[in-house]
């Protein structure tokens, strides 16, 4: 138990050592002070630094098998007391036998009984308090871990969640207007069904890959755009701007296309003749900058929407970067502007 107060067993056990040749060179001067003989002084204090040392190490024992709880915390200092009693009238026969001859060492050592029970007691339960502070703390640091890892199994089902809930509302989007088109315009129709199928197979495929780079990014969101070009016709234009240092930079996997759905839904509402959306991409350290700006009408109402794509997209980045700052939108002379900040994976 108090090997792991340390950085290392070794170093406890180096620290134990010390412990002990500082206790024997403490109890000979003390010894020699009250006029004990040198050889009786040395044998003493080699018995007695062997009892605080033996302590230690049942103490060490009995707290790494039996951790009392806060309501036993009598254990805790009647368990140091009694052993280092026991410890202590051991120490005096052992003594006492051995210097059977000196019958004023033999009284000194009745006299100063207590005293010394008082000494070790007073180690011992400096040491079992070490030992609960070791196992409290322990026991802490564990709480602490569980529930980081909670934590982190929570925001995985949530980004598996919202990464779900992209392909569905997609998918729906899609369907309903190829529903629509496979009466007036069959052809449209079969069209938009292959480009929709290619489009799925690779997201899909890449569902389990949290980040990618933005140029495999680019090319699903391209993907993307011949899938609602079909449903949209020439009114539709998408402009990529994208510098290339930001090419190989790394982005969750499809962050950028609920924003492209939803800068085409809301371009296009409202708005007469054809809709340019632009789509740029820079490098501002340590951050991969990437804007989306698609005109509006501001004398329109806005069509009323679930908002999935800001509110799906400034979750996912919370959950990834416990930020709220890497999302920004901008309303200025009929041009809506969606920012995002990638910071970079070390």
């Amino acid at each position: 138990m108090l090997a792991r107060a340390f950085r290392s067993t070794r170093t406890y056990y180096w620290i134990i050592q010390g412990a002990g040749l500082a206790w024997l060179l403490g109890s000979f001067l003390v010894l020699s002070y009250y006029g004990v003989e040198d050889l009786i002084a040395g044998v003493d204090s080699s018995v007695f630094s062997l009892v605080f040392v033996g302590m230690v190490t049942v103490l060490d024992r009995i707290f790494t098998f039996y951790n009392p709880k806060s309501g036993k915390i009598l254990i805790l200092l009647a368990l140091p007391l009694a052993l280092s009693f026991l410890l202590i009238f051991i120490h005096k026969l052992t003594m006492a036998w051995i210097f059977v001859d000196y019958p004023d060492y033999v009284d000194f050592l009745k006299q100063n009984l207590y005293l010394r029970w008082a000494i070790l007691a007073l180690a011992g339960v400096m040491i079992s308090l070490i030992a609960m502070l070791v196992s409290r703390l322990e026991e802490q640091e564990q709480s602490q871990d569980r529930e980081l890892h909670m934590l982190e199994l929570s925001k995985e089902a949530e980004l598996s969640q919202l990464r779900q809930q992209l392909q569905p509302h997609f998918l729906f989007n899609s369907l309903n207007s190829i529903s629509a088109l496979v009466v007036s315009q069959p052809e449209k129709a079969r069209e938009m069904v292959l480009l929709l199928s290619d489009f799925l197979r690779g997201t899909i495929r890449k569902d389990l890959k949290s980040w990618t780079t933005l140029s495999e990014e680019l090319e699903y969101l391209e993907m993307y755009f011949q899938i609602e070009k079909v449903r949209f016709g020439h009114r539709l234009k998408v402009e990529f701007d994208i510098s290339d240092d930001s090419r190989e930079l790394q982005i969750p996997q499809l962050l950028i296309q609920p924003l492209l759905e939803n800068a085409i839904k809301h371009g296009l509402y409202g708005v007469r003749g054809d809709v340019q959306i632009r789509v740029q991409a820079s490098v501002e350290s340590p951050y991969l900058l990437v804007k989306l700006q698609n005109p509006y009408d501001s004398e329109v109402p806005q069509q009323k929407g679930l908002g999935f794509g800001l509110s799906s997209v400034k979750r996912r980045l919370y959950l990834l970067f416990g930020r709220n700052d890497l999302l920004s939108t901008l309303s200025e002379e009929n041009i809506f502007t969606v920012t995002l900040k990638i910071p970079q994976p070390k």
